[in-house]
């Protein structure tokens, strides 16, 4: 009993005030509206989001922004793995022309914006390299939250105890070996929050790639806006879809993180 009082207790306070902020900002727009004579339009939004034809239900607008937003945001979020790791690993190296590059990488990403960084490769790199709009964004997005995500790992692999190194060589365990079975899950288990911060942080970076005309959920909406002269119905529907795929990985790492407290 008092196990379940522990999980559930947090839930039912986020969601009482997840209902009060949304009680309170439901009569903000509402008297806002009333005063600017502005007519809701609730009623269309379901057609953006799916349409029935033929006896099937097929994705509309927004669902398909939807599906190209996760597409790009899960690429990425490996990508981003990827280049972290790299660059928290050349951090700790013991060479110095590693080192340097990467300190030099990560200050450079994360002392320019985004934006500059996404104009940058799509406009100068991108048909250099031949890079289509697609893996221009992927990139973009990768690079950036690779560095902050690299500090991130770098952060748990000097915490870490030395003896777990140490214990690993004393087993014979190759580098690979040893990063694949013994670090790496426990630094993962340490900086989950941090790195679920870092993903969310990237769902949400991933609509800036609307400025390449990537037909993501944001450029879905600024269509469907400057169709339906509908703003307030279709940006809020939009947030209320980011929000919703941010507080699913936010629980995602709540309920994987408990999982592994337990396990150890």
């Amino acid at each position: 009993m008092l196990r379940l009082k522990t999980i559930f207790s947090p839930v039912l306070s986020a969601l009482l005030q997840i209902s009060l902020l949304a009680a309170a900002l439901y009569w903000i727009l509402n008297s806002g509206a009333q005063a600017m004579n502005y007519q809701w339009q609730w009623d269309r939004v379901p057609d953006f989001l799916f349409f029935y034809e033929d006896g099937e239900w097929f994705p509309a607008e927004l669902i398909e922004g939807l599906l190209v937003t996760l597409h790009i945001s899960a690429i990425s979020a490996i990508a981003t793995l990827v280049i972290a790791l790299i660059t928290a690993l050349l951090r700790l190296s013991n060479s110095i022309v590693g080192r340097s590059i990467a300190t030099l990488y990560i200050e450079l990403i994360r002392n320019t914006p985004l934006l500059v960084q996404i104009y940058l490769l799509y406009f100068v790199f991108g048909p250099f390299l031949d890079l289509d709009r697609f893996t221009t964004a992927v990139l973009a997005l990768a690079l950036f939250q690779g560095a902050y995500t690299a500090e991130i790992l770098r952060s748990g692999l000097v915490n870490l105890p030395k003896g777990q190194f140490e214990a690993c060589k004393t087993l014979g365990l190759s580098s690979f070996n040893s990063y694949r079975y013994v670090i790496l899950p426990q630094v993962v288990r340490k900086t989950l929050p941090s790195l679920t911060n870092e993903l969310v942080s990237l769902v949400k970076n991933s609509s800036i790639v609307s400025v390449m005309a990537i037909f993501d959920l944001t450029t879905e909406g600024r269509n469907i806006v400057s169709d339906t002269a509908m703003p307030f119905e279709i940006w809020f529907t939009v947030a209320a879809i980011y929000l919703i795929i941010t507080l699913t990985l936010s629980g995602l790492s709540a309920w994987l993180e408990h999982r592994m407290h337990n396990a150890y």
